[in-house]
């Protein structure tokens, strides 16, 4: 089967690019830090203005009506700029869940604002009380006593919470829900929520690991000791090789998964018959436990190989390094999606 993404989603990647180096460079992620918001300047106006945030919403609603293989890229990009925005949360996860599983009501009255730039959406993880931009995003889409719901500001109260990635602002939440903010209460809800959690987590990882890399790599070639680059050494070239080869395996399989959201089924001939042609969510899990993998090879080693000044705050590797501390974790980690893979195939009790 062929993942090629094609040059027209390259070219709209390149183009995210460009504007994320003119707005979202390391200075404007610091500055973000000290935002009430935690975001950049300007920068959530500038993506509405691309048809970014809307891109997964109906056409009806103001979006775009693309698919998750025209996002995927986009998101790694967020990813390689340490993006503070919950840009991933509200295009990826937010407005699909409210696009696929909302009564009509309530998805015409969040979709258009929120593909236009008007609302900020964010949701929660089933795995983890923490939300990002809970107390300021216009609408959380959470998972509450085995339901999905869209709770308003108004109804709800937060409380911020520390985070290790001064950029991401996290907050716990107490809501008020009511049969108006009722998304759905099929038992599928949830995953469904998990999988674009899961999925939108693992696109940015790419991104983040990448950044890691390539930073790593420019710092080794420059570094000196004894005369001679650091990156001559057998040993630096291994640990820059390893990440290398963990992201080339994690970023197809984070392209499987996008392939399988958009279609709602998983490829043809990618499993075992033991596996339902509809779990997209072994898709999503395999995607999102190798780039957790990566993600922490990625940061080890470029931690290691910077050295001393690898754990200064002055120094720009700390952004990236803590996101992928942060989002390795997020919407579970590699072990937690290596069980559900595992549930998947029937080996929980192996």
């Amino acid at each position: 089967m062929d993942f090629n993404l094609g040059e027209d989603r390259q070219l709209l990647a390149s183009t995210l690019r460009e504007i994320l180096e003119d707005h979202c460079t390391p200075a404007a992620v610091r500055a973000s830090w000290d935002d009430a918001a935690g975001r950049v300047k300007d920068l959530w106006e500038i993506l509405a203005g691309t048809g970014i945030l809307g891109l997964l919403a109906p056409e009806e609603n103001g979006g775009l009506e693309l698919d998750e293989r025209d996002l995927v890229l986009l998101l790694e990009e967020l990813g390689r700029a340490a993006c503070p925005d919950p840009v991933a949360e509200h295009a990826a996860i937010a407005v699909p869940v409210l696009r696929d599983l909302a009564p009509g009501a309530l998805s015409d009255r969040w979709l258009a604002g929120a593909a236009s730039g008007s609302f900020v959406l964010t949701a929660g993880s089933p795995l983890d009380s923490s939300v990002l931009a809970g107390a300021t995003a216009d609408l959380v889409v959470l998972p509450i006593d085995g339901a999905v719901h869209a709770v308003p500001r108004e109804a709800l109260v937060a409380v911020g919470q520390v985070s290790v990635d001064g950029s991401r602002r996290l907050a716990t939440l107490t809501a008020t829900v009511s049969a108006e903010t009722l998304v759905s209460d099929s038992p599928v809800a949830i995953d469904v929520l998990l999988d674009r959690g899961a999925w939108a987590a693992a696109a940015q990882g790419l991104g983040v690991a990448q950044r890691l890399l390539d930073l790593t790599v420019a710092y080794v070639a420059e570094r000196e000791q004894f005369g001679r680059p650091v990156g001559v050494n057998q040993a630096v070239k291994h640990h820059c090789s390893n990440v290398a080869v963990a992201l080339e395996f994690a970023r197809p399989l984070v392209q499987m998964a996008a392939w399988s959201l958009a279609k709602g089924r998983l490829p043809s001939g990618t499993m075992p018959s033991s596996v339902t042609a509809s779990s997209v969510s072994v898709a999503v899990s395999m995607a999102k436990a190798a780039v957790s993998d990566a993600l922490d090879l990625a940061c080890r080693s470029a931690l290691q190989c910077h050295g001393a000044i690898g754990y200064t705050i002055e120094y720009d590797l700390q952004l990236w390094l803590k996101r992928g501390w942060a989002l390795s974790a997020a919407w579970g980690d590699a072990r937690c999606h290596r069980r559900r893979v595992a549930g998947a195939l029937g080996l929980t009790g192996a």
